[in-house]
């Protein structure tokens, strides 16, 4: 059998089969006053929020372009759709789904997912949700896990949502916060009560279908005092020759001795701009889990913040970054030590390859108020061949001397002798390579849930045998 070794030979189906679409459903590309107004009319907007829209707008077009990561200048927001609109209802019952998107969702796994192993699954179709659901004992212990524009207008969770909403990012933190607080468009709300722990995960999956579009998924997630959720997010989009942007946003909340656990696995096509914003705030004694892996998207601005405002609080970071042919992937992860006796990990690795840029930034910082804390940074990288690269970008900011903090790096390149002595017990030489990589990344791809797992080591499979993208 012929060994595949060239893009035109690896089978991309699971992501990058599409669907057409009524392009009569788009509104028009770029950004104005009468856009957001138009979005705000088809959401039915509270009055507050239209008016935090257009304010959003207005930070956007005073802030400057972000310039010292990767470049986008391949990005050109006056061509991006910003919103396209709903032509289903958001269901309940998967069989009032439209067949096209029902289709998509299926191909990717996800009711068959939600069936064997999770608690609820939400399914954002381009700009909006088309499906929400949770079991129905989930509910019954007053967890609550819904869209958030439904959970928005709800007099139970109105006041609460406008409390949270884009408090620990706000649009002036820089200019695609503010774009995505000016076109913003479904995303999930979880609310979990005191001492609620729910054993088995919420998901959601955010796809992508249309060409040269935006997605702005906002996502709020609640964790009450003694309670536990792990949260997983997927994310896709078949390939095109025109620009798309993910610039989603994703807050969280831990309480009091609460533990969250939010994992990630996002395949964007190599075609998107990846610009979404993370951050959580951890109260005394919580703790915050991050499981991260970025795998697609041309280019990459990933850095999923924690902040720890309570004594005892923690926070731990596990990444994988995989940076093929045409990708520039700059992830990491930003620490705030706010209180006494917290303490943070970071631990990452990255893989470059066929002249992929993989770039790790973290920023630790341990304020003067934070006596007795520890942080440990840990990244690796490791470079497949000659004409790909791998930096290493580490700020720490220690404002006491009573903190323990540490700082280690690694990069290298795939031995030539590792190689040779694998092809003496039978294996090709890819083969051979990626059994190398995926041992490289084996302490984190245990740390996702399975079928991920299994999805990170097939797309590593591809990558080492071409382009997935």
């Amino acid at each position: 059998m012929k060994e595949k070794t060239v893009v035109s030979d690896i089978d991309r189906s699971l992501y990058d089969f599409r669907y057409e679409e009524d392009e009569s459903e788009y509104f028009d590309s770029g950004l104005s006053k009468e856009i957001i107004s138009a979005i705000s009319d088809e959401k039915n907007d509270t009055e507050w929020m239209r008016e935090f829209r257009l304010k959003a707008l207005d930070i956007y077009s005073k802030t400057k372009m972000v310039e010292w990561g990767p470049s986008i200048e391949g990005l050109d927001v006056d061509n991006i759709v910003t919103y396209i609109r709903q032509r289903s209802r958001m269901n309940t019952d998967w069989s009032e789904v439209p067949d096209d998107i029902k289709d998509t969702f299926e191909r990717l796994g996800i009711p068959q997912a939600e069936r064997e192993s999770l608690a609820g699954v939400g399914a954002q179709y381009d700009s909006e949700l088309v499906y929400h659901n949770v079991r129905k004992e989930v509910a019954e212990s007053g967890v609550v896990y819904t869209d958030l524009e439904s959970a928005m207008h709800d007099e139970k969770y109105a006041d609460m949502i406008r409390e949270h909403f884009m408090k620990l990012v706000p649009p002036t933190d820089h200019k695609f916060a503010a774009l995505h607080g000016a076109v913003w468009s479904g995303g999930s709300f979880v609310y979990v009560p005191k001492g609620v722990k729910l054993e088995i995960p919420l998901q959601s999956y955010f796809r992508l279908n249309a060409k040269g579009a935006g997605q702005f998924e906002h996502t709020l997630i609640i964790l009450e005092e003694d309670s536990y959720l792990h949260f997983i997010e997927g994310c896709s989009a078949p390939k095109y020759y025109e620009a798309g942007l993910h610039a989603g946003c994703v807050e969280l909340f831990v309480g009091k001795n609460a533990t969250l656990r939010y994992s990630t696995i996002e395949n964007w096509s190599k075609n998107m701009y990846n610009l979404n914003t993370k951050r959580a705030v951890v109260d005394e004694g919580g703790k915050i889990e991050w499981v991260s892996g970025s795998f697609g998207s041309h280019v990459s601005y990933l850095y999923p913040m924690s902040i720890l405002n309570g004594k005892g609080a923690s926070a731990e970071f596990t990444g994988i970054t995989f940076a093929g042919e045409g990708q520039n992937l700059d992830t990491g992860a930003k620490i705030v030590h706010n209180a006494p006796d917290t303490s943070s990990y970071i631990n990452t690795k990255s893989i470059s390859k066929s002249g992929g840029i993989s770039t790790f930034r973290s920023a630790v910082t341990v304020n003067s108020n934070a006596e007795g804390s520890k942080s440990a940074v840990n990244c690796e990288s490791l470079m497949l061949d000659r004409i790909s690269r791998s930096d290493t970008v580490p700020v720490m900011d220690i404002k006491t001397d009573k903190a323990d903090i540490g700082h280690e790096a690694k990069i290298g390149r795939i031995s030539d002798e590792a190689v040779f002595y694998l092809m003496s017990r039978g294996l090709d030489e890819e083969s051979a390579k990626a059994m190398i990589v995926r041992g490289f990344a084996d302490n984190v791809s245990k740390e996702l849930p399975l079928e991920y797992a299994v999805e990170m080591n097939n797309l590593i499979g591809l990558e080492m045998k071409g382009s997935i993208g």
